[in-house]
């Protein structure tokens, strides 16, 4: 489970380096037991192209929601904006993906019970 957090300035949070290259992100809460279960800013860097990687899939579910900028989908050949929402159960295929501009999310990664 997620950690008690009350509000607070997300602005106080530094970018960091994620996992992935080109990626930065604020971690919002984490679960200290699991700690691909968050909650997320990430920030990707103009030019970013995840193909090298492949179709993504994972054992948790996710939620993302643009906030800024755009992000093209190379196996469905569409671009999603600020303001578009995904929501992935575990196992399922997405991208892999190309931003031009860079992009910004807010992103919840949480265990399907």
């Amino acid at each position: 489970m997620k950690g008690e957090r009350e509000f607070f300035r997300v602005d106080d949070i530094p970018w960091q380096q994620s996992v992935r290259d080109g990626v930065a992100e604020r971690v919002l809460a984490r679960d200290e037991d699991d700690p691909k279960i968050l909650t997320r800013l990430a920030r990707w860097a103009p030019g970013l192209d995840t193909s090298p990687a492949g179709v993504i899939t994972h054992d948790y579910a996710e939620e993302v929601y643009i906030l800024d900028g755009s992000l093209h989908d190379l196996t469905l050949d569409r671009t999603f904006r600020a303001g578009d929402f995904a929501a992935r159960p575990p196992g399922m295929p997405h991208g892999p993906y190309r931003t031009d501009e860079g992009c910004v999310m807010l992103e919840t990664r949480y265990r399907a019970s």
